[in-house]
């Protein structure tokens, strides 16, 4: 059976490469190999489970019902191949930046067998037929995720490591008692089985295992008022890490809901919470993106904002709410790590993330520039693109609904996907269209800004003739803004003048990330197609009857206790 597959072979890559640690091109042929297996396995498991139905394998040589289960049903068999294809990428990414930095900076030996660590983890979190399985698939991205993190081991990518694993280490306690508590009151883990088993609960008890689980997912989808952690861990570390993390993680999280919701809970949908919950999401963190001067930090509330979308189609529990979560799942996923990836490609170009410190990019970059302008209009829903495909159906999906609060939920995505917009465009009026004067000239006149000022200054920000800027903001310019002997310590505008900026960006890193562009505007090509199959999908979630089926032919065994 090809079901384990994506699971077990990158376990036994990552053995592999631990073997051959001094052999870092050994190493990347077979991270590369690896995981165009994955591929190509995912791509086989769709056409099965769009064909056959849901495809199954009890692992371990236990009886059925008692051992583990892995099921790739329609969604889980496209999130396989959406992340497979997408960890490609990062991959093909993190190789042509590793080949060209410091190895003390990006270890091989270190990164090759924990990016397969975490790869694993994300293919078992998709198939996981058990909430024990799915605890443990949990636990692999946490310490994949930790490592990679800090990776280079520097003071600020410790200090976001170490908030984003007690963030984790917070809601993995937290599953772990969910789970104790769904085997005390139901005898089973295996979700086929709880399908059955919960309706059978006393409604008090349901819902508080409903709220334990929801809460839990809730933290590692980065759902407001539980995405605090995310902003601050995630722009820290390399961009190829960044990049994996905005486009798989927090999708776990969502894809762990979407499942427990409509497989466990059905009669439940606890519409109301989770609309305001994705209201609040899609609204507060597109306020916090719009108020970056950083474009990674921007790019991680964006992460935060779109995720309401996600909870919207969810917390609508029909049908066409259903459908537009699973396309805009994959929307997300593929634009949200070319932006990124397309980020570390400034970065390397200009020296800096900062927007006070950069400019002119179309001018001297200008392939550069249409990298990062399509997936950014992607992200803010501009037509024809499948980001704005994807939005209408929720949209559509909440019209259809009905009720007051859908249509406050409605008025919310269309003010998020504006304000996105705003953001991008910002961004992009002033890292690639500005020219370096200009931005040099800005940065100086914003180091220039005095303690005249000093009645004006309220919560770490001062009101100028310029604005509102961050005193963050003025101590960068007054330090950056000067004629440091470090490239660090200089603007885009001082490098080019002193003749220190790269000018030429490695293919390496350029070809995926123009290829998950190019994957990202496909999309849009077969948005038809992919939304059929993401109806179909909705509608084996909303019945599982065949999940139940598949997993337990002969009906459940045994008895609640």
């Amino acid at each position: 059976m090809l079901v384990p597959l994506p699971v077990a072979l990158p376990l036994l890559g990552v053995g592999v490469s631990l073997v051959l640690g001094h052999h870092p091109r050994v190493q990347r042929w077979v991270s590369i190999v690896v995981l165009v297996g994955i591929v190509a396995v995912a791509a086989v498991l769709l056409v099965q489970a769009d064909t056959s139905g849901p495809q199954t394998q009890w692992v371990g040589g236990w009886p059925e019902t008692l051992g583990i289960v892995l099921v790739a049903d329609r969604l889980a068999a496209l999130m396989l191949l959406v992340s497979a294809l997408v960890t490609l990428a990062v991959l093909g990414y993190s190789i042509g930046q590793g080949m060209t930095e410091d190895e003390e900076g990006a270890p091989l030996s270190i990164y090759h067998p924990t990016f397969l660590v975490l790869v694993a983890g994300v293919a078992n979190a998709f198939l996981a037929g058990d909430l024990f399985n799915l605890f443990v698939s949990f636990e692999m991205l946490l310490f994949a995720s930790y490592v990679l993190l800090t990776l280079g081991g520097t003071a600020t990518r410790i200090r976001a490591g170490t908030i984003y694993v007690l963030v984790n280490l917070l809601s993995s306690t937290l599953f772990l008692i969910s789970i104790a508590v769904v085997y005390a009151a139901t005898g089973t883990l295996t979700l086929a089985h709880l399908a059955g088993r919960i309706a059978d609960l006393p409604d008090h008890v349901a819902m508080m295992l409903q709220l334990l689980l929801l809460t839990t997912f809730a933290i590692k989808a980065a759902v407001f008022p539980l995405s605090f952690w995310l902003p601050d861990s995630y722009p820290t570390a390399p961009a190829p890490v960044t990049a994996v993390f905005a486009g798989l993680l927090t999708k776990v999280g969502v894809y762990a809901i979407l499942r427990v919701q409509t497989l466990l809970f059905p009669d439940s949908p606890l519409t109301d919470l989770l609309l305001w919950a994705s209201l609040l999401t899609m609204v507060i963190g597109i306020l916090g993106a719009i108020a970056q001067s950083d474009v990674k930090r921007m790019l991680s509330f964006t992460l935060v904002s779109h995720i309401g979308y996600l909870v919207l189609g969810i917390a609508l529990a029909n049908r066409a709410g259903v459908s537009g979560t699973i396309f805009y799942i994959v929307h997300h996923i593929t634009v949200q790590t070319a932006l990124f990836l397309i980020v570390g490609l400034v970065e390397r170009r200009t020296g800096t993330t900062s927007l006070l410190r950069m400019g002119g990019l179309a001018r001297v970059a200008p392939f550069l520039a249409i990298l990062f302008f399509v997936p950014a209009m992607n992200l803010a829903g501009i037509p024809p693109f499948s980001g704005f495909i994807g939005k209408v159906g929720l949209l559509q999906a909440a019209q259809q609904h009905g009720g007051g609060l859908a249509w406050v939920l409605v008025v919310g995505g269309v003010l998020t996907s504006l304000l996105t917009l705003y953001a991008v465009a910002k961004t992009w009026a002033v890292a690639f269209w500005r020219t370096p004067e200009e931005a040099h000239e800005a940065l100086v006149t914003l180091g220039h800004q005095e303690d005249a000022v000093e009645g004006t200054r309220h919560r770490g920000h001062v009101h100028t003739a310029s604005g509102v800027v961050s005193t963050g903001d003025i101590e960068d310019a007054r330090r950056l803004g000067g004629d440091g002997d470090e490239r660090s310590d200089r603007d885009f505008h001082q490098l080019i003048q002193a003749g220190e900026d790269i000018r030429h960006l490695p293919a390496s890193m350029v070809v995926p990330a123009a290829s998950l562009v190019a994957l990202s505007v496909a999309l849009t090509v077969v948005a038809g197609p992919l939304f059929a199959y993401s109806d179909r999908a909705a509608q084996d979630l909303l019945d599982p009857s065949s999940y139940v089926e598949v997993v337990l032919p002969d009906g459940p065994v045994g008895e609640q206790p």
